[in-house]
């Protein structure tokens, strides 16, 4: 196993912690009175040992109940879900939401993309915003991966489709994901110890610690993992590490502070044709070996939130600041290195309207950030001549609010928007030979107002109808408006995307049976598309705006508990289903007419029979279906083939606290397309596009866990 990655911090924890302590103690001098508030929710099943949390962090069964809240499509993943299993990454998080795409390409990146967003881009995240703990994780941009966010640092997820993600102030087309991380409060057991490993030779070991004192709480939680990767060239090493500290300074008033650091060293093993992907799915581009193509991140993070039970509702400012710091040699050496940081005071009561219940939700974002951008010539990993020096500033101003008027005792009205203005600002410092040599600057601004309004009807405490329409915009990260070309890099002015997106589900149990179903239509303007120009050397795609799209399908899953006491008494078997229908569009467009829009298949299934017993020991087989694979380009003249996966897992949870479990991956070792760079038309590439991600092979892990 490797030692550390080498940390270069820029930054003063102390400084950071004496300003957000300055604020706090600012903030705690407001006048506070404890008080309850209600709302309208499913009735939850009860969790046993769950602790009520906090104030800062309410537990795990009054986060879901929050959730279920929401007028609109919403999911709610309990960490317990997912502990008995190899979670690497949010694809083994989030396998069982509908309408969630989440493929691998390798090591810990993902396409993640929900209704579609993002769907034509062949890296990191566009269209969706991360939060940990509620608070931004994404950069100042917009922009986003996923390599701080640990899985074993997690105690729940919660899942914001669309513009059902206002609660938080995030309106793009595929919302929020909200990472809950655990706190002494919340924690599955003070201390808990776990190794796993397997396939690949894969290792990771994870500890945590929790105390409470009085008044005072703390939790530390970190994880190393340490992994060769299913293809050549994908050497994965990861450090994360997760902290925070609540103290409460007075009845109805608690502060918390939140640390990370988080290290990433990964090898690229690049994309394959498609005759390679499925029949050499181990090798790694041959460019990908040349250039030593890798990522290498930093980021270190600090948060604070403070709140105050008022006489009406609670009050919780947020501020974060996050520095990152990425090498990242690809078809050139990418150095960058900046900040983000930013402020967020949110609202929310529930109060009477002429004898009407009401709950409302107010609440203010300001963050920004600057990034230095420099490249290199890429000399073997290694930095050569330097072609570019640039900044890259961005600052987003937005104010929010969401009301629900209980106009009667089941069922209630709601309404709410979102106003914003966001800036882009690059500059180009010049300098070089070439294309960058003279300097230049650009600027952009994005602002608008997204709507929302819809109906939640609650016939029983255990079900939901609802409906609701929502406006959308994506503004353009810098990924998007910095293109780069074979001469030079330039500033592209791209249009914001905006949709409105009707949607309608319902949620709910009755007795044995669960299920989950909403049907959606989006209706998109100026939809931002990539192609890439050249995926085999690692050239990154070009965006434009397409004039009209249509997103539009269906969000499905249902549990049945379909025996008991099937064996022996207290045991139960239940089968489960997950079923997102995709079907994303042009519409009328001068270039591809209605032609569907590449990268994410039609239709992806999901089945899961689970047997447990009272004595702890689980089984659950699974099947994992896409039908019919995607298409690799906009031209639709090449699709991937469709797959099946067979996967089992198993383990047994003692009594005394430790856990053992199983879990096998694609038994038939299927050759499949996991992923897709997408291209314009992939008759015009010559020899094919070499856009392709194979899929991980058959894989084993297991792994011991101790909480106690």
């Amino acid at each position: 196993m490797s030692g550390p990655l080498p940390c270069r911090p820029r930054f003063s924890v102390g400084a950071l912690l004496g300003g957000v302590s300055l604020l706090t103690l600012c903030l705690a001098g407001t006048p506070s009175r404890a008080e309850e508030t209600g709302a309208a929710t499913l009735s939850e099943l009860s969790i046993e040992g769950a602790s009520a949390g906090s104030l800062t962090v309410p537990g795990v069964a009054a986060q879901r109940a929050a959730v279920s809240a929401t007028v609109g499509s919403v999911a709610f993943v309990d960490a317990k879900d997912f502990q008995d299993r190899y979670a690497n990454t949010l694809r083994d998080t989030l396998k069982d939401v509908p309408g969630v795409y989440v493929q691998e390409r390798y090591g810990q990146e993902l396409r993640l993309s929900v209704r579609g967003s993002g769907i034509a881009r062949g890296f990191h995240l566009r269209g969706l915003e991360l939060l940990q703990d509620g608070i931004p994780l994404n950069l100042a941009d917009g922009s986003g991966d996923f390599y701080q966010i640990d899985p074993l640092g997690l105690r729940s997820i919660e899942v914001y489709k669309g513009g059902n993600a206002l609660t938080f102030g995030a309106t793009t087309l595929g919302g929020a994901i909200n990472v809950v991380t655990p706190t002494a409060q919340t924690a599955l057991a003070p201390n808990i110890l776990r190794i796993d490993g397997g396939a690949f030779n894969t290792i990771r070991e994870n500890v945590q610690v929790s105390r409470i004192s009085g008044p005072v709480d703390v939790l530390i939680n970190g994880t190393i993992t340490n992994s060769n990767g299913y293809r050549d060239h994908e050497t994965q090493r990861t450090q994360n590490f997760n902290a925070n500290l609540g103290y409460q300074l007075a009845p109805g008033v608690e502060t918390r502070f939140y640390a990370g650091v988080y290290l990433t060293d990964q090898k690229l093993p690049g994309t394959l044709s498609l005759f390679n992907a499925l029949n050499n799915p181990t090798l790694a581009n041959p460019s990908a070996i040349t250039g030593n193509q890798s990522r290498k991140v930093e980021t270190e993070r600090i948060a604070n939130r403070t709140s105050f039970l008022l006489d009406v509702g609670k009050l919780d400012i947020d501020t974060w600041a996050i520095h990152k710091s990425l090498y990242h040699p690809i078809f050139q050496v990418i150095d960058q290195d900046g900040w983000t940081y930013g402020i967020a005071p949110h609202w929310s009561g529930t109060f009477d309207v002429a004898g009407y219940r009401n709950d409302l939700i107010l609440g203010l974002r300001a963050f920004a950030g600057q990034n230095s951008a420099l490249q290199f010539v890429n000399i073997a990993g290694q930095r050569g001549a330097q072609t570019l020096r640039s900044l890259q500033s961005a600052s987003n101003y937005e104010a929010y609010g969401e009301n629900r008027f209980w106009f009667l005792p089941d069922v209630a009205l709601m309404a709410g928007a979102k106003a914003f203005s966001s800036n882009r600002t690059y500059s180009n410092k010049g300098g070089f030979t070439g294309g960058n040599a003279v300097p230049s600057s650009a600027n952009e601004t994005f602002s608008g107002l997204n709507p929302k309004v819809g109906l939640l009807w609650q016939p029983l405490p255990d079900i939901q109808v609802f409906g609701d329409i929502t406006g959308s915009r994506d503004v353009p990260d810098f990924s998007d408006l910095v293109q780069q070309n074979s001469l030079n890099t330039t500033f592209v002015p791209l249009r914001a995307q905006n949709a409105v997106t009707y949607e309608a589900g319902t949620r709910g149990r009755i007795d044995r049976l669960f299920w989950d179903l909403t049907l959606y239509r989006s209706e998109v303007r100026d939809e931002l598309i990539n192609f890439s120009i050249n995926p085999g050397l690692g050239i990154p795609a070009a965006t434009f705006n397409a004039p009209r799209t249509r997103h539009q399908g269906v969000e499905a899953a249902v549990s049945l508990d379909v025996a008991r006491d099937l064996i022996a008494p207290g045991d139960g078997l239940v089968v489960s289903q997950v079923w997102t229908h995709n079907d994303f569009r042009f519409i009328a467009d001068p270039v591809f007419s209605n032609n569907q829009i590449a990268g994410i298949p039609r239709d992806v299934l999901r089945t899961v029979l689970t047997y447990r017993n009272r004595q702890g020991f689980h089984i659950s087989p699974s099947v994992d279906w896409v039908p019919q694979g995607a298409f690799a380009d906009h031209a639709n003249t090449l699709k991937v083939p469709g797959y099946a996966l067979l996967n089992i897992g198993a383990g047994i949870d003692f009594q005394n606290g430790v856990s053992l479990f199983v879990d096998a991956r694609n038994l038939t070792d299927a050759r499949y397309i996991s992923d897709i760079s997408v291209v314009t038309n992939a008759r015009t590439v010559a020899g094919g596009p070499v856009a392709f991600y194979p899929g991980v092979g058959r894989s084993i892990f297991g792994g011991v866990r101790a909480g106690f």
